[in-house]
């Protein structure tokens, strides 16, 4: 467990974990994608849990990846291009986690735990961080909140199990102009499209009050239930996520998506060649 991400089990087995990069807004970077996965894994193993509530500390609950990391990672991926190395895609189309990628199961992770995982989300949740949010069973979303899926402003597929788990939450169409567009949208908009199951001025509390509630229940009732609801849910969904490594793949570290960071960071139009 690196310290990205905390966890405090209290005596009802009500598990308050929060990401732990306040300064960066909770940014998605090497370690706190490990912090992240390391955080599941422990609480997957703990038969005492009951409900977990996953929060951001400071001013956001996640803001996505970060910047430093990514253009790290496009680099090296586009340097693997010119190479003919493999490696970036290789590290993409790898099953590491059962059905994910290590990029997948950061979000995938919290579906598809064995226990109710309530997201407490505030400030903003853009790009994995929205993803992440999406991930949990339900969200206590403050009104202010600012959500995006932001792949598209990077030239990227929203590849961190954001499709098969999206597209149960809201409709079809309403998912395909936020992907396209990488729109900025706020909590009152995020009920009204299903990505918010109920609205506070103080996420945190009420979700933390939702989980005692939650984990004065039947144990045995709840997992139950959770692995129920996700069958019904989850018809073929090992299929989208490799394939949403496979479209992944074949962008990231390309021109265009080069193109697309390069114009993201300096605030301007992008100059993108037409498809091949």
């Amino acid at each position: 467990m690196t310290d990205r991400v905390t966890i405090a089990i209290d005596d009802a087995g009500v598990a308050d974990v929060r990401l732990n990069r306040p300064e960066k807004m909770n940014a998605l970077d090497p370690a706190m994608f490990d912090g992240i996965v390391d955080a599941i894994e422990q609480l997957g193993s703990d038969s005492s849990v009951r409900a977990v509530v996953l929060s951001g500390e400071g001013r956001a609950f996640c803001a996505g990846l970060d910047m430093a990391s990514f253009a790290g990672m496009a680099q090296k991926s586009a340097a693997d291009n010119d190479d003919g190395d493999d490696d970036g895609a290789d590290r993409l189309m790898k099953r590491t986690y059962g059905d994910a990628n290590k990029f997948q199961q950061v979000a995938w992770g919290w579906h598809v735990l064995p226990v109710p995982v309530i997201a407490a989300v505030h400030g903003v949740a853009f790009g994995g961080g929205f993803q992440i949010a999406c991930g949990a069973d339900i969200r206590v979303t403050a009104p202010d909140t600012r959500h995006a899926i932001m792949e598209m402003k990077w030239g990227l597929v929203p590849d961190m199990a954001g499709i098969p788990i999206v597209r149960n939450l809201a409709r079809d169409d309403v998912v395909r102009e936020l992907c396209y567009t990488a729109r900025i949208f706020d909590g009152a908009e995020a009920l009204d499209y299903g990505f918010a199951t109920k609205l506070s001025d103080d996420p945190h509390a009420d979700a933390m009050e939702l989980a005692h509630e939650i984990a004065s229940k039947s144990p045995d009732a709840v997992r139950a239930n959770k692995r129920l609801l996700n069958m019904s849910r989850d018809q073929h969904a090992a299929e989208i996520l490799l394939e949403e490594s496979r479209e992944q793949a074949g962008v990231i570290g390309k021109p265009n998506q080069i193109e697309a960071v390069m114009a993201g960071m300096a605030k301007r139009p992008g100059n993108f060649k037409d498809v091949a």
